[in-house]
C-alpha cells in the first residue's frame, strides 16, 4: 500500500490530494483554507489538510507527486521569450523573475512539507489532467481528450486509455490553444482571467454569434490539432493573456475591466455578441477534437479535462452530437484536478491501482459542536426544526438558506455541502441573489437540483454521468415554465444538477410532500471576490453579512436574532 501526495499549483487554483492504496481519499484547493480565490501558492494549508483527514504525518507519505515539469515549462517559456524578441520584450522580466520559483518547486515542496526530497516526483501536465479525468470516471476504457491553457508546452492533446493505462497520441503544442483563445476573449470583455471565463459562458446567451466566421478564421481544428491565427492573439508577447492587434483592429477596444454592465445599451449588447460568437466557435473546435478522439480511438466512451472541460455549455454540446455512449468530466476538471491525477500516476507506479471517485466531498467536514459553539457565541438561534424539514419549510415560503454541512467538495460546482438553496421559480429571486447577495452581473445563471427520475418533468434528453457533478448543461422542456424562472438561462438551457441521495435528495423529498415541486436553486456559499466558504468560520461571516434567511450549519439550523 502507498500513500501518495499529489499537488498542483504556482499558475491558478493551486490543489492537494491524498491517495492511500489507489483511492483518493482526501481532496481540497488551497483558496478554501487560504481564502484568497484561485490561490496558485503551493499548496502546504491544503496538504495539511488532507494529511490530517487521513491521520497521516508528512513523514508517512511513500511519495509526494507534482503535476508539471519544471523544467520544460520553464524552457518553453524562456525559448518563447527569446524567440518572440524584440515583441516579448515587456514579458522577459516576468519570466526570468519566474524561473527560479518555477524550477525549484519540487525542492520547496520537499522543505515545506518536511519530507525527503528524493520522494519528490514531476509528471507531465497533460498526463496528470488524463490521469485525473480517467481514473476518476471508473471507464474500463475510453478516449481522453485534455484541453486548457497550456501545460508545459502543451495546449491540448489526445490519450487512448485502458486497464493497460493512459496512451498519448498526440498533442498540440504552444501557442494553438483552446484555453488561451478564451482566455483573450474573456480580457477583452473586462474580465478577470481564469476567473472570468464563466462570465464569458452566461453572457453568450444574450448576444448573437454573428462574429464567428471572424473567429473561425482565427481559430481552426484540422485533424485533431488546434491552430490560431498569431496577429490575433498575443500569449507570446505580452505580460498578460491577451488579443493582438489584429483583434483589435477587427473587434474593437477592450472593455474597461469592472465597468457595470447595462444590456440594454448598444455597446453591452455588441459585447455579449462577441461573446456568443466566441463561445460558438469554442463548442465547435471541442466538438471536432472530441470526434477525432473518439475515431483514432475506436472508444466509444469519452473523458474531457483540463480547463476548457469547465465550459458546460460546450459538454452540453458534445452530449446532444450523441458522439459516446457516455461523456465524464471530472469535478475540478481544471488544474486542481491535476493534484488527483499526479497523486494516481505515482500511485501507480508504485504498483498501486487507481480506484474510481467515489465522491466529489473530499474536503475538511464541518465540526458540529464546534460549529454550534461559535454560533451561539455569535448570537444565532438556534432552531429546533430537523435541518431538512427546516430547508423545505424555507424554500417553500420563497426564502433563502446557506447550507455548510459535511465535506467541502472539491472544484468550482457547489453540490450540496456549501450551498446556497432557494426557490427554483421566481426571477425575482434570481435578481435579488445576483444582484445583492452575489454582488454579480445580472447575466449570470444559476443551477437547478431534481432528482435524476424526476428528469423527464423539467428536461428533454436523458442525463448523463455529467449532471450528479454539475458539469454540463441540458435543454429546458419548457424555458417559459414558471417553476424555472430563476434557473433557466435565456437561451433556454441549465447547468441542471442531479441527485439521488443525501441532504438535497431529503429536501426535494419534503418539498414534494409539501405539494410543491421537486426542484430546487442552487449556487455556491460565497460572496463577490471570495472562494467557496471552507469551514463553520466562512460559512457564519458570510450569512451574518449577507441578505440570507436560514443558515443551516452541519446538524442544526440558525436564524439571525431579531
Amino acid at each position: 500500500m502507498s500513500r501518495v501526495l499529489g499537488v498542483s499549483a504556482l499558475f491558478h487554483d493551486a490543489a492537494a490530494a491524498l491517495c492511500i492504496d489507489g483511492e483518493i481519499v482526501a481532496a481540497v484547493q488551497e483558496e478554501r483554507l487560504s481564502r484568497k480565490k484561485n490561490d496558485p501558492s503551493l499548496p502546504f494549508a491544503a496538504a495539511r489538510a488532507c494529511l490530517s483527514i487521513a491521520g497521516l504525518r508528512p513523514t508517512d507519505l511513500d511519495a509526494v507527486a507534482y503535476y508539471e515539469d519544471p523544467q520544460r515549462r520553464a524552457t518553453r517559456a524562456t525559448i518563447s521569450c527569446f524567440r518572440n524578441f524584440p515583441r516579448a520584450v515587456l514579458q522577459f522580466p516576468a519570466v526570468m523573475a519566474s524561473l527560479p520559483r518555477t524550477l525549484f518547486a519540487p525542492m520547496r515542496l520537499a522543505e515545506g512539507l518536511g519530507v525527503d526530497p528524493a520522494r519528490v516526483g514531476t509528471w507531465s501536465h497533460h498526463e496528470c489532467h488524463a490521469a485525473c479525468g480517467f481514473y476518476a470516471s471508473g471507464y474500463p476504457e475510453a478516449a481522453v481528450l485534455i484541453a486548457d491553457g497550456v501545460g508545459e508546452a502543451t495546449s491540448s492533446s489526445l490519450w487512448d486509455a485502458d486497464a493497460r493505462g493512459l496512451r498519448l497520441l498526440h498533442e498540440t503544442p504552444f501557442p494553438h490553444s483552446l484555453g488561451l483563445f478564451y482566455a483573450a476573449v474573456t480580457a477583452w470583455l473586462g474580465f478577470e482571467v481564469n476567473e472570468g471565463e464563466y462570465k464569458v459562458m452566461g453572457l453568450a446567451g444574450f448576444g448573437s454569434p454573428r462574429h464567428a466566421d471572424t473567429f473561425r478564421r482565427w481559430v481552426q481544428v484540422h485533424e485533431g490539432r488546434v491552430s490560431i491565427e498569431r496577429a490575433a492573439f498575443a500569449y507570446e508577447t505580452e505580460t498578460r493573456f491577451g488579443y493582438g492587434r489584429e483583434f483589435v483592429r477587427v473587434l474593437g477596444p477592450p472593455r474597461p475591466p469592472g465597468a457595470p454592465w447595462d444590456l440594454s445599451r448598444a455597446e453591452d449588447r455588441e459585447r455579449a455578441d462577441v461573446a456568443a460568437s466566441a463561445q460558438l466557435v469554442l463548442e465547435e473546435c471541442l466538438l471536432s477534437l472530441a470526434r477525432n478522439a473518439l475515431e483514432r480511438t475506436g472508444r466509444r466512451a469519452l473523458v474531457v479535462a483540463g480547463g476548457v472541460a469547465l465550459n458546460a455549455k460546450a459538454i452540453g454540446v458534445l452530449h446532444d452530437a450523441d458522439i459516446a455512449e457516455r461523456i465524464y468530466v471530472p469535478p475540478g476538471a481544471g488544474d486542481a484536478g491535476g493534484a488527483l491525477g499526479a497523486a494516481w500516476l505515482a500511485g501507480l507506479r508504485a504498483g498501486d491501482v487507481p480506484r474510481a471517485l467515489r465522491s466529489p466531498f473530499l474536503g475538511p467536514a464541518i465540526e458540529e459542536a464546534r460549529a454550534h459553539a461559535l454560533a451561539t457565541r455569535l448570537g444565532l438561534e438556534c432552531l429546533a426544526e430537523d435541518p431538512v424539514l427546516l430547508t423545505a419549510a424555507a424554500i417553500a415560503r420563497g426564502q433563502i438558506v446557506a447550507v455548510a454541512r459535511g465535506r467541502l467538495e472539491l472544484g468550482p460546482r457547489a453540490l450540496g455541502h456549501r450551498s446556497l438553496l432557494a426557490p427554483a421559480g421566481p426571477r425575482s429571486v434570481r435578481e435579488l441573489l445576483n444582484r445583492v447577495v452575489k454582488e454579480r452581473e445580472p447575466f449570470r445563471p444559476f443551477a437547478p437540483v431534481i432528482r435524476t427520475r424526476d428528469w423527464s418533468r423539467f428536461f428533454l434528453g436523458s442525463p448523463g454521468d455529467g449532471t450528479a457533478l454539475m458539469t454540463t448543461v441540458a435543454w429546458v422542456r419548457d424555458p417559459a415554465d414558471p417553476a424555472l424562472g430563476a434557473v433557466v438561462h435565456v437561451d433556454g438551457t441549465a447547468r441542471v444538477q442531479t441527485v439521488d441521495e443525501g441532504f438535497l435528495a431529503d429536501v426535494l423529498d419534503a418539498l414534494e410532500a409539501r405539494g410543491a415541486l421537486p426542484i430546487l436553486l442552487n449556487t455556491s456559499l460565497n460572496g463577490r471576490g471570495e472562494p467557496i466558504c471552507a469551514g463553520a468560520e466562512d460559512a457564519l461571516a458570510f450569512f451574518r453579512a449577507h441578505q440570507v434567511d436560514v443558515l443551516v450549519l452541519g446538524d442544526r439550523g440558525y436564524r439571525k436574532a431579531q
